[in-house]
Formats: structure tokens, sequence, C-alpha cells
């Protein structure tokens, strides 16, 4: 099966609410042809709002959508069917009284080669054999298969997912989100991954785009998310931090780990924001042990400073017990740190 050709999305300055209530506020989102990019941002902040007005499901109070080179909200107004547009829901929304191949086959055009576009579908997602089953027959694995066929077999320019994971359990949630990353790769199609898990937005998206609050607040490579994030909170969301209170000049920070180097352009009080692979611990010193959280291929290690607590990550074979005695240094170039309020 081979996709339609991908097709960029362009959001500009979209505005929209639910009666008096505003749910986005200027949003604005650029996603190049072939490029997969992750919504990521806690439950309530516009995610899925932002995904159902590029589907053409609800209206835009404000602002313009285009599709490619078609502006299909804003001045003019393209219904859904005619968007090119494929979409994954979040509960799948599979027919329950069709068969595998008859729910596949529900969003393509009437032709000779249907029903050969329905097994390409199907043997794409490898569910060659299961044509005649029913959903409610299906495991959450099969099911979830059988929505991204639905949604790829009419070749769309765009993929849309909703939490397309969030119904599967950890083990499988794992290996399928691999094989739609894959997947999406080797079609080379336009896709837009709604979540608010940040291992399934770094994993997916070629770039992520944090929202909060109704507003995009950064768009960037995970890497870039990752290590240079545009505020504190962004900084908080997208990985594990321990903050630390001190005091800038001539870029560095004194606080509780000693003296850290920091942004230069950074003076007078702020909070330093550790990451866990930034320090190394060892026996003895003054610092304690307060607990450990083992996962078997790493460990967690918190750590009391004075009053300030931090996360050191250490491999599978180190281990420290409840209240010993440690030294944690800072082993990374620089620090990430923001301007105290």
């Amino acid at each position: 099966m081979t996709s339609s050709a991908a097709r960029g999305v362009t959001v500009e300055d979209l505005e929209h609410s639910y009666g008096d209530e505003p749910v986005l506020h200027g949003v604005s989102l650029d996603v190049s042809p072939g490029e997969s990019i992750a919504l990521l941002g806690p439950s309530g902040c516009g995610k899925t709002t932002l995904l159902r007005l590029i589907a053409g499901l609800e209206r835009p109070s404000s602002g313009s959508i285009s599709i490619g080179n078609d502006f299909v909200a804003g001045e003019t107004w393209v219904p859904p069917d005619r968007r090119k547009v494929g979409m994954v829901f979040q509960d799948w929304a599979l027919f329950p009284h069709l068969s595998v191949a008859k729910n596949v086959a529900y969003g393509i055009a009437k032709s000779t080669s249907k029903d050969a576009e329905v097994s390409s579908a199907l043997e794409m997602m490898d569910l060659s054999g299961l044509e005649d089953r029913m959903p409610a027959t299906l495991s959450g694995g099969q099911q979830q298969r059988v929505a991204l066929a639905r949604a790829l077999a009419p070749r769309p320019g765009v993929l849309l997912l909703d939490e397309p994971f969030s119904n599967l359990d950890t083990s499988l949630r794992t290996e399928v989100r691999t094989e739609v990353r894959e997947l999406l790769a080797e079609l080379g199609i336009t896709s837009i991954f709604v979540t608010h898990d940040q291992d399934e937005a770094f994993i997916v998206g070629d770039r992520v785009a944090v929202m909060r609050e109704g507003k995009i607040v950064q768009t960037d490579s995970p890497q870039g998310l990752y290590h240079h994030p545009v505020d504190q909170w962004t900084a908080e969301f997208v990985g594990t931090v321990s903050l630390l209170k001190g005091d800038a000049a001539s870029g560095f920070a004194s606080c509780s780990l000693g003296s850290v180097a920091i942004d230069p352009k950074l003076n007078g009080s702020v909070d330093v924001m550790i990451r866990p692979e930034q320090l190394s611990i060892a026996a003895g010193g003054d610092a304690e042990v307060q607990a450990v959280e083992y996962y078997g291929h790493d460990s967690m290690v918190f750590v009391a400073l004075g009053n300030d607590q931090v996360r050191v990550r250490c491999g599978p074979s180190i281990i420290f017990n409840r209240g010993d005695n440690v030294q944690v240094q800072f082993t990374s170039d620089q620090a990430l740190a923001f301007k105290s309020d």
C-alpha cells in the first residue's frame, strides 16, 4: 500500500471557545509534508480540540487552517470528508456491527479496486486472515491496528491520532507505538499525534509542540525541548528535574551543590534545575539518602542536601540504602536556570 502525497498543515492564530469558555488562544503551528508532530500537554490544555479543528469536526472561532495549498478553515470552510485527512480516535471508534474488512472499507470511495485496497491495508497492519472477525472478538492491539488500517486505507495526505495508545496495557503500548513510528516513516505520511505522555511524544514525534492552557509554549525537537526548555514549567513537564535556589553572578550559580555553571546572562536570585543524569553519587560525605527507586534498567536515588533534595540517576548495579551518607557532584557542563519569581 502506498500513501497519497504527504501534505503540510498550517494553523495560524487559531482561537476557539465552547460557549463563553475560551479553549485555544492564538495557536499557530506549521507542519511540513511528511513530518510527525506530537502535541504534548496535560489534560485540558486544548490538544484534542486542536486536532478536531484540523480534522474539520469543529469550526474554529477565528484564525485559519490550511492543508497543503488549500485553506480548509477561516474565510472558507471545507467539510471533513473533503480534507483528505485520516483520524484515529482515542477509543478507536470501530463500528461494532461491522466486520474488520467492512470497518476498513468504510472510508474508501467505491471503485473496482476497493477490495484490493482493503486487503492491502489489512496486510500492512498484519491483520490478514481477520477480515470476517467482529471488533468485540479482537484483542486491544488488534482493534488498534484495525483503526489505523481504516484511517490509512483511503490514503490520506495527513494522519491525525488522538491518544491512540492510551487504552493499551504497558507492554503492548510500547510495541505498538514503535510499529506506528516505523510505519509513518515508511509511508512518509504527515502526522499529528496527541499525547500527555512524554515518552510517546519523544519516540513518535520528529518535533514536539508543548501545549499549556490553550497555547503552544514551545515547538522543538525532543532533544531541543529536553535540553533547552523555554521556561521552568516546560523544563519540569518534559523531564525530571531537581529545583535548587541559587544566587547567580558571572556565569555561575551558588547553590547547595556548590558553584554550578549556568547561562552567563542570568544574575541575582535564580532557580537552578538539575537533571538526574547530570549528577554523580559516591559513598561518604555529608548528604543523606532519603529514598531509592529501583527500575531494573536503572535506579533513582533521592538525596537530601541541607534543605534541598536532588534526584540522581544510577545504573542497576549501584545500590544505596535509605540513611546512607553520600557525596553528590554536578558533572555536566552547564545547568538549566531561570530567574526566580
